[in-house]
């Protein structure tokens, strides 16, 4: 399960303005568990607790290196899980959270400003 977050962490995180670079990856992956089920697509929506965490966690965002941070530990926990990009873009608007760059598996978190 712990997994399963960290992937969903990777993708939400380019949909924030993500936390502190020295946020650990542990932290992370907390706040972006709940989102795994509907970015593997196994749930219809993304639930109250992923949108939560997934604003606390933007809400922790101080600089663009946080956001990159944030993103490698995201995408780190994302290779172990069967995440879908259809679904993954789908939860910044789900939760009424804005991003200023595409949510995607592909992104690359070098690039996020």
């Amino acid at each position: 399960m712990k997994n399963l977050f960290l992937s969903m962490l990777f993708l939400l995180s380019f949909l924030f303005f993500l936390g502190e670079a020295t946020v650990p990856c542990p932290a992370v992956d907390a706040k972006a568990a709940a989102c795994v089920g509907f970015a593997t697509g196994k749930d219809a929506k993304p639930s109250a607790k992923c949108c939560n965490g997934l604003q606390q966690l933007a809400q922790t965002v101080k600089s663009v290196d946080d956001k990159k941070a944030i993103c490698r530990c995201l995408k780190s926990g994302a290779k172990s899980l069967r995440i879908q990009d259809r679904f993954l873009s789908k939860i910044p608007q789900a939760c009424n959270i804005k991003v200023g760059f595409p949510v995607s598996i592909n992104t690359n978190c070098e690039t996020i400003k």
